[in-house]
């Protein structure tokens, strides 16, 4: 027990330190490449931190424990949405936006129907083989409409930058900059090694939370809604808390959004 508490805390270090480094390294790649904060939110930060939850449902379902990869999956949404969300508003409000308003949460809205649909009137209390090739063709179907998003963000930031270039005048200087802005390669590490941290660090809570929870005697159905699912977010939930924190509000709900898409469309597609 005394371990298994140990390396839940190294868990939760790797998870707090990799989401700092994530964050970090996602916005300002996302500031070189003119790429929206709330798309790569919505895509590169929410697959990553959806990782833990793709890897233990996909493992769990290898090894017929189907309880413990729906649990993790509905678990690990709802804890996105409640919680979440609550404490990352708590620390800086969080505003909504038209994009996501206009598209991201109807498409939510529209998945979590589509699953309902499947799980009590068309094939009630399972997913047949049918229905998780659906929801991977809303896969790619998403993922293809974010990336035609995307062009066409680039394309309006890149009109805005040819006028305001064009106001300008031969006399005016840019602005001198206090810090030298880190290199794009630099930046790409920096995330990367701050998502192999989240993911790891995601691993060692899983694992030994779930240790800790079946020694007490719970349930597997219950270890995947509560303990598993719960572990499974915290990268959802440092990453977006300390996306709050640095006011990158389109990071901090844009990684809740994308990750709850991306569980049912992709997770379960898998299942």
């Amino acid at each position: 027990m005394v371990f298994n508490i140990v390396l839940l805390a190294a868990g939760m270090a790797f998870l707090v330190k990799g989401a700092d480094w994530f964050v970090s390294g996602a916005s300002a790649i996302a500031k070189a490449l003119k790429i929206s904060p709330l798309v790569i939110g919505l895509t590169l930060v929410s697959m990553g931190t959806s990782a833990p939850e793709a890897s233990v449902s996909i493992n769990s379902a290898l090894n017929g424990m189907g309880n413990l990869s729906l649990g993790n999956v509905v678990g690990s949404n709802i804890f996105n949405t409640l919680f979440i969300l609550g404490i990352s508003s708590v620390i800086v409000p969080v505003s909504i936006g038209k994009d996501i308003k206009k598209y991201d949460i109807p498409i939510m809205t529209a998945i979590y129907a589509v699953l309902i649909l499947f799980a009590f009137v068309i094939t009630p209390l399972k997913l047949d083989i049918y229905e998780s090739v659906s929801l991977l063709v809303l896969f790619v179907g998403y993922t293809v409409f974010l990336i035609i998003r995307t062009k066409k963000e680039n394309k309006k930031v890149s009109g805005k930058a040819a006028i305001l270039n064009c106001g300008q005048t031969e006399n005016e200087k840019p602005e001198k900059t206090l810090k030298k802005p880190k290199p794009l390669w630099l930046n790409v590490i920096l995330a990367a090694v701050g998502l192999a941290g989240v993911i790891f660090g995601g691993d060692l809570v899983v694992d030994h939370a779930s240790a800790i929870a079946k020694s007490l005697g719970m349930s597997e159905a219950l270890v995947g809604l509560t303990i598993v699912a719960v572990g499974t977010s915290l990268p959802e939930f440092v990453t977006s808390v300390v996306a709050s924190v640095k006011k990158e509000n389109d990071i901090a709900i844009g990684n809740v959004v994308g990750s709850n898409i991306f569980n049912i469309i992709f997770i379960l597609g898998m299942y």
